[in-house]
């Protein structure tokens, strides 16, 4: 029975990510039982588990979700330093999203993903060129035309040193 209501088994591979209770790949894994897909789990490492009464406080997870979190800090951040707010939340500022609308922004991801799940690539502009901090490597060729023209410049310059040198 259980099969025919999941028909799809995966294995979460985490890397070298650290499995601490409410990472992000929680997250995921969260994201992907809601999905349909069976993934052996415990549900100790969700964001509002409980080791007290070893249970999974719901409101808490729902909070997290739909981002409580984060609206929490956007209001502790905007009294405690304005500056730091400016500047961590400034496109949130742009777009006019504030606290209070986070949870309605969630919503309304997760009915537009519903609606299209379908992955729609976004125009990006090419990474710009970063500075190289080691010397390009040179071709043989451009080495031996380097080395040549040492060699010249130090037999051009070696011979009128040599012959100050004598005199004295």
């Amino acid at each position: 029975m259980r099969a025919m209501l999941r028909p799809f088994r995966a294995l979460l591979d985490v890397g070298l990510i650290r499995t601490t209770t409410g990472n992000r790949v929680f997250g995921a894994l969260k994201g992907a039982l809601d999905g349909g897909l069976d993934i052996p789990h415990s549900e100790k490492r969700f964001a509002g588990f409980k080791k007290d009464d070893k249970q999974l406080d719901a409101d808490i997870h729902r909070k997290y979700i739909y981002g409580g979190h984060v609206a929490d800090y956007m209001r502790n951040l905007a009294e405690e330093e304005p500056e730091k707010y400016q500047s961590h939340f400034s496109e949130y500022i742009k777009k006019g999203i504030e606290a209070d609308d986070m949870e309605a922004l969630y919503k309304k991801v997760h009915a537009a993903i519903r609606a299209d799940p379908s992955v729609v690539k976004s125009t990006k502009q090419p990474p710009k060129e970063h500075k190289r901090y080691n010397p390009k490597k040179l071709t043989y060729e451009q080495r031996k035309a380097s080395l040549i023209e040492r060699l010249n410049q130090l037999n051009s310059s070696g011979g009128a040193d040599d012959d100050d040198e004598d005199d004295e």
